[in-house]
């Protein structure tokens, strides 16, 4: 994988968890969206993946930066997992319509398996876009170790 990405998986790992305590802080409610800690929150760690690639110049920067926003969504999925009745207050969801009629256990099943699919999605997306920005800066940026 350190061949094709440019980093060692506990290094892509490590880069993927700077996005994770959002996350939890988040479904604790300790942090709010629209705040200035929260867009920290939410900003600093893609920078960070950005500045790991400027850093290292890996050989397929988008690649590496979409296989952390992968390991973020993992993060994210497992981490709204662990705090879905708190951050839900305690109040199981429902589903509307036709499928309100479901038994509750199945549900919770189905929302829980949309929710963990929606976090790898968000990861997958947010390792996409930083991805496609640290390429292009790749490509702009010159690289520190080049003397020519």
């Amino acid at each position: 994988m350190r061949h094709r990405v440019g980093f060692s998986l506990p290094v892509l790992v490590g880069l993927a968890a700077l996005a994770a305590p959002r996350v939890v802080l988040h479904d604790l409610d300790v942090i709010q969206e629209g705040t200035f800690v929260n867009g920290l929150f939410v900003f600093v760690p893609p920078l960070c993946w950005i500045a790991a690639v400027l850093w290292r110049r890996p050989p397929r920067p988008f690649l590496t930066v979409v296989v952390v926003g992968a390991i973020y969504g993992v993060f994210l999925a497992v981490g709204h997992q662990l705090l879905w009745a708190h951050a839900l207050g305690g109040v199981a969801p429902t589903l509307g319509g036709n499928l309100a009629d479901l038994d509750p256990t199945v549900q919770e099943l189905l929302l829980r398996t949309a929710a963990a699919v929606s976090s790898l999605v968000t990861g997958v997306l947010v390792g996409v876009l930083t991805g496609a920005v640290a390429a292009l800066l790749c490509r702009v940026v010159p690289d520190r170790t080049d003397r020519s």
